[in-house]
């Protein structure tokens, strides 16, 4: 049974992330505020759920919600300032758009920097305990899915449809043969390095 909210402020927004660890395309980021009589029988860790169920959920918590704001970071950002401070800017920028201004966040995880003085903490496996990090949990993979499959479309050999950029065997063997695209995150391990050793 997940937790309406973690502290005694009235306007809590629960916020998470999706695509870390991919390979290619964004990390996106989802922030939302709940109402207090909210409710959502099937709601859970989008990880805990199946895609169908994601997609069923996501109208309803849109609909409920009294707000929520979803952001994709690209690559290039990744890049640039890494993955973990990409996680929490894409997060922060959710944050700062949400009306009404929330006075406590509560984020999924163990890593973040303050945005606006806002107190907020940090819950290891949050989206497992929580509804409003539940529900971003569920945005953030919905919007991010939607948009691997849009950008599939335009590069079809790497499969994003179905792998959405995390590092299978299938993604990387495409990477060894056509070799990166714009939409790969150049810091990342793209192949699996291995040690040659020249006995000659």
């Amino acid at each position: 049974m997940l937790l309406p909210k973690y502290s005694n402020f009235q306007i809590e927004t629960g916020t998470d992330e999706a695509g870390r660890g991919c390979l290619a395309g964004p990390v996106t980021a989802a922030a939302v505020i709940l109402p207090e009589d909210f409710s959502l029988d099937l709601l859970n860790d989008s990880k805990q759920l199946s895609e169908k169920t994601r997609f069923k959920l996501r109208p309803l918590i849109e609909e409920m919600a009294l707000c929520y704001k979803v952001v994709h970071l690209d690559p290039v950002v990744i890049d640039e300032i890494n993955i973990l401070n990409a996680s929490i800017r894409a997060m922060q920028q959710c944050i700062t758009a949400l009306t009404p201004k929330p006075e406590y966040i509560i984020v999924d995880g163990n890593r973040f920097k303050p945005v606006e003085g806002i107190p907020h903490s940090c819950i290891i496996k949050g989206d497992g305990k929580y509804l409003s990090i539940a529900a971003a949990s569920v945005l953030a993979k919905t919007y991010r899915d939607e948009y691997m499959e849009r950008i599939h479309e335009e590069f079809p050999m790497y499969n994003w449809k179905q792998n959405k950029g995390y590092p299978t065997k299938e993604h990387r063997e495409a990477i060894r043969k056509y070799g990166p695209t714009k939409y790969h995150r150049m810091s990342f391990q793209l192949l699996p390095t291995q040690l040659e050793m020249d006995f000659g």
